[in-house]
């Protein structure tokens, strides 16, 4: 229990000093980028009175260090900035359309997982056969084409050329079913590179698996494959999995900027970008901050899952120094 709570511990201060380091960079960053939030938002037209005070108001005026001093001092308090179009809270904002960009990218690793996983199984028992070989080179496909580029062939193909699915944007009405329609093609789009490689990853940890010895025991006591691969290889063979995808939320919520575009779909990502058109500076570090700290708090629930499933990487430090 005590080894337990010191790695709960040392995994929650690696994770403060993530978002800490994040939201200083962007900060740092938005600092140096070219352009004039005053001329984009007031126009070319704005006097130089008019433009020097939206800069005071908007505390640019202030050295970086304290910008990043109060922006941390309000997101402690729950308050993330203004946009400056409109007078809204961010926090407000953020809370419309942070849901979409979550059920997007969760129906997208759902989609993952349920299908590379058993494509990754059938590779790895039929290692060698023709669909093995299929499979390899569908796989490598779908990482290697972009996931924007796969959204406009699925948008070209089955919402405009088939019309099977709706185009473009999310349910107005509430419809659950409609909704459900909108979300394949994104869906999809989101998750078909992940596919691929889960299905290689899944592939290769099984063959690694199938080769340990208590596999061989068990066939030697004349266990059925099946309960084998499916009760004994496959639940060993899914850690490096589960780690992957801790990785890939954060790809994945990368990704959901390009697609969300793509599909006109609310999101994070649509918000991010009109931000940063806008030089909307407090919508976009109050936007990342929540993508950073999303990411984050999944990478920390897939750390904890990964060592309960395997307790050597919680003891791992202390097994190598008594090794020593």
């Amino acid at each position: 229990m005590h080894d337990t709570w010191r790695y709960l511990a040392s995994r929650l201060v690696t994770a403060v000093f993530i978002v800490f380091g994040a939201m200083v960079l962007l900060i740092s960053l938005s600092s140096i980028v070219p352009g004039d939030p005053a001329s984009v938002l007031l126009g070319p037209q704005a006097t130089p009175e008019a433009s020097k005070r939206f800069i005071e108001e908007m505390g640019l005026d202030q050295p970086v260090h304290v910008r990043i001093g109060r922006f941390f001092l309000r997101a402690l308090q729950g308050d993330l900035g203004s946009d400056i179009v409109s007078g809204r809270p961010v926090t407000g904002m953020v809370a419309e359309v942070l849901p979409y960009t979550l059920i997007l990218t969760a129906v997208a690793i759902g989609i993952a997982v349920l299908t590379g996983i058993p494509l990754g199984i059938y590779a790895a028992t039929h290692r060698g056969s023709l669909m093995d070989n299929l499979l390899a080179f569908v796989s490598v496909a779908f990482i290697a084409v972009p996931g924007f580029v796969v959204a406009i062939f699925l948008l070209l193909v089955f919402a405009i050329w088939l019309d099977w699915l709706p185009v473009l944007g999310s349910s107005k009405s509430g419809d659950l079913l409609d909704e459900a329609k909108r979300m394949v093609l994104p869906s999809i789009a989101l998750a078909l590179g992940w596919v691929g490689f889960i299905a290689r990853l899944v592939r290769t940890s099984m063959l690694e698996v199938m080769g340990e010895g208590y596999i061989r025991t068990s066939r030697a006591y004349g266990l059925s494959q099946r309960l084998i691969t499916y009760k004994y290889a496959l639940k060993n063979a899914c850690i490096p999995t589960i780690t992957i995808l801790g990785m890939g939320i954060g790809r994945l919520l990368g990704g959901a900027v390009l697609i969300e575009i793509v599909f006109a779909r609310p999101g994070l990502g649509r918000l991010i970008y009109g931000a940063i058109s806008d030089r909307n500076y407090p919508v976009v570090q109050g936007a990342v901050l929540v993508v950073v700290v999303v990411f984050v708090l999944v990478n920390l629930v897939v750390d904890l899952s990964y060592s309960a499933i395997d307790p050597r990487i919680r003891h791992g430090s202390q097994d190598d120094g008594a090794a020593r």
